[in-house]
């Protein structure tokens, strides 16, 4: 009997706490899809003291975030940051907070970790929005935490003023897939991580020594190996390339800044002749699963006649309603998403404006530099070289920030560079 009644108490203190874990859930649910914070501000912000709800910026914190954003868009990682900031004697975020409180600070309050940078460059928050639900736990029973996919999450823009702009939090989150070593020579490629194969698609790495002077500086294919690999020869120097998207970097500008009106209607028109075609397509469907979904609810009340006048029995009914029904909540979804992705890609995007004002940023540029590189180019294909005699002719594609992988004769149309008794020349 006590071992019953010892069942039952458990059952019950079971049933009580998954439903109060259900109550909490939906209560946290409202509030995170209220577009209100549900942390505490991060790095870079503080709560305003005439509502608790919004964040404003912390006027000694935020400068040093964007810094950490620039100098990623610099090409310098998360580790080599911590340096920096340590060695100009920036307090970490748990010094800064001691300090505020008046507690004692950390032995070492300048000694920035790599993953502080990192969680920093990683915050959606600083681009000015509201993220909720980046994390969830599978049971009320288990305390993990377990990353949330993005859709997953709530996401609301313009919550607050932003520290860095979206596109430049776009721009380093692809960064920092292509991750970026320096040498042993104590050099680092000006294109690493931007370089891919024509033929194989890996990246080509960048290959340096002590000995060499700069000139030497090169990239290779991934898959090449000193010609042990299943790819052939991709091999670039660095000279060359900076030569080759300098002038072109120099071309688009000049060209842009000539005409800006002109060269943003053949973008436009460049965009539409592509989008056209796959939104005539999703509009034929979207037409389709309207059409499904009236003829579903006609359906719906056909059955339902024929059961009250006895033609069809009620097992049968629920069957058939059930199904309809599912059929009724996929089509909802469906056309729902449909009417979204057409509408989003109906509103042409800034991506123009955002390349133009690139180019009003710098009117001169008499040298590349990592920001430089990192801020116009978003990747380089390099094609294998052929010989002509004593000419060596190697194709790259120069694909830009913000304007994709545009075919347009200025923008898409491969590079050549030109090597001619170890002299070079490009066009």
């Amino acid at each position: 009997m006590c071992i019953f009644f010892l069942y039952r108490r458990n059952l019950f203190n079971d049933f009580y706490a998954k439903d109060t874990s259900k109550k909490v859930r939906s209560v946290m649910k409202a509030r995170g899809t209220s577009g209100k914070h549900m942390g505490k501000p991060p790095y870079g912000y503080r709560s305003d003291p005439q509502d608790k709800d919004h964040w404003i910026l912390d006027e000694e914190a935020a400068p040093v975030v964007k810094r950490i954003f620039d100098l990623t868009i610099a090409g310098i990682g998360p580790c080599r940051i911590a340096r920096i900031l340590e060695a100009d004697q920036v307090p970490t975020v748990k010094a800064l907070y001691a300090m505020r409180k008046g507690k004692p600070a950390p032995e070492r309050p300048c000694h920035w970790h790599e993953q502080s940078v990192v969680g920093i460059l990683e915050r959606m928050e600083y681009t000015g929005c509201v993220c909720n639900f980046k994390t969830y736990s599978k049971s009320y029973k288990l305390k993990k935490r377990i990353p949330n996919a993005k859709e997953d999450m709530f996401i609301l823009p313009g919550t607050q003023e932003a520290i860095v702009p979206q596109e430049q939090w776009d721009r380093v989150q692809e960064l920092r897939k292509n991750k970026r070593r320096v040498t042993k020579g104590k050099r680092q490629g000006l294109f690493s991580g931007l370089l891919f194969c024509a033929d194989c698609g890996s990246k080509l790495n960048f290959a340096t020594c002590k000995r060499f002077e700069g000139r030497q500086d090169r990239y290779v294919c991934a898959k090449y190996r000193s010609g042990r690999g299943t790819c052939s020869g991709h091999i670039i120097r660095e000279e060359v390339l900076r030569d080759v998207v300098l002038k072109r970097i120099r071309a688009v500008t000049e060209m842009i800044r000539s005409d800006v009106e002109g060269f943003q209607e053949d973008w436009l028109h460049c965009r539409r002749e592509e989008q056209e075609k796959s939104i005539r397509e999703d509009k034929r469907r979207l037409a389709q699963a309207k059409k499904r979904l009236a003829d579903i609810d006609v359906l719906m009340t056909r059955i339902y006649e024929d059961m009250v006048l006895g033609n069809l029995s009620q097992e049968r009914y629920q069957k058939m309603a059930e199904g309809y029904e599912a059929e009724q909540a996929n089509l909802n979804n469906e056309i729902i998403g449909l009417e979204d992705w057409v509408a989003t890609r109906e509103e042409m995007d800034n991506g123009f404006d955002q390349f133009a004002a690139l180019v009003e940023k710098y009117v001169d540029i008499p040298e590349l530099t990592p920001t430089i590189v990192n801020e116009f180019i978003k990747k380089i294909i390099v094609y294998a070289p052929e010989k002509q005699g004593t000419t060596r002719i190697q194709k790259v594609r120069i694909i830009f920030n913000f304007l994709d992988d545009l075919d347009m004769p200025e923008i898409g149309e491969p590079v050549i560079s030109e090597t001619t008794y170890g002299r070079r020349k490009t066009s």
